[in-house]
């Protein structure tokens, strides 16, 4: 039985860059249960590993930092369709950030204008262009996910102006929803896994000593996986989550009651 109703329907991945990206480990998850995929990645070198990644499925090229070419690969992806007789899309996946570390960390008050203003572009309005721009491929009740983190309000002096992008991320679920609601029944939701070992967390600065702090504080003692994180966002892609709108949904392995756990208390105050 097809629980989750995803066989042979179709869902668009944003923002794959290698096998360890949150993008590939659902598209992964997607095929298995039998759900068919497109992939849109930033540059040809990206196209490149998709394609070995993943040689069933189709894949486009889109930098989403130029609107233009959201709205160019919306038309391609919409030919492609036409050429398959694919009638809709069953989801989209907006697994993309971007933030520019490479002056290093500074002081949250000394973040850069143009900084700050290129990753909300890239992490939180894409989102808004991709849903605007697809509006006319989505099924009436598909499913929107976008990737976010655990929490916007620790202030993680190595995250920096980043968490305030995925706070803009976030409150931007309820406006699409219920802009979306005034003609159809389309979902957006986020996934927010705490830390992950990928490639675009490796540049963050001091970002190591975060996870491992982070896998201490679970309460299993365990880090979070990349599939574990991929695994809710295709529930919430599927027609299971349906009466789930607008809603972060935190996957953290219960980090985030164990601040106070005994093991990290006595490190910190023995090392005093």
């Amino acid at each position: 039985m097809d629980y989750l109703n995803i066989s042979a329907r179709y869902f668009v991945i944003f923002g794959l860059a290698n096998k360890k990206s949150v993008a590939a480990a659902i598209g992964s998850t997607l095929l298995e249960q039998g759900g068919k995929v497109i992939f849109v990645v930033r540059s040809r070198q990206r196209q490149e590993t998709a394609n070995k990644l993943f040689p069933q499925s189709p894949v486009f090229i889109c930098d989403v930092e130029e609107e233009e070419q959201i709205v160019r690969v919306k038309e391609e992806i919409g030919q492609w369709m036409k050429e398959h007789q694919v009638d809709s899309l069953a989801g989209i996946v907006h697994s993309i950030a971007f933030a520019n570390y490479s002056g290093g960390m500074k002081p949250f008050h000394e973040t850069g204008r143009d900084d700050f203003l290129q990753a909300v572009n890239i992490s939180c309005f894409s989102l808004i262009s991709i849903a605007n721009n697809f509006k006319e491929l989505l099924s009436v009740t598909a499913s929107v996910v976008t990737i976010s983190i655990s929490t916007t309000r620790m202030a993680a002096t190595n995250y920096g102006y980043m968490a305030p992008v995925k706070a803009a991320l976030d409150s931007s679920l309820c406006f699409l929803a219920k802009s979306f609601s005034e003609f159809s029944e389309i979902r957006f939701n986020a996934v927010a896994p705490s830390l992950l070992k990928t490639s675009a967390s490796a540049g963050i600065p001091g970002y190591v000593d975060s996870y491992l702090y982070a896998e201490q504080a679970m309460l299993r003692k365990r880090a979070l996986t990349t599939s574990e994180a991929a695994d809710t966002a295709v529930f919430l892609l599927s027609d299971r989550s349906s009466g789930i709108n607008c809603q972060t949904v935190v996957v953290d392995g219960g980090m985030a009651v164990n601040y106070f756990d005994r093991d990290i208390i006595a490190g910190t105050t023995s090392s005093s």
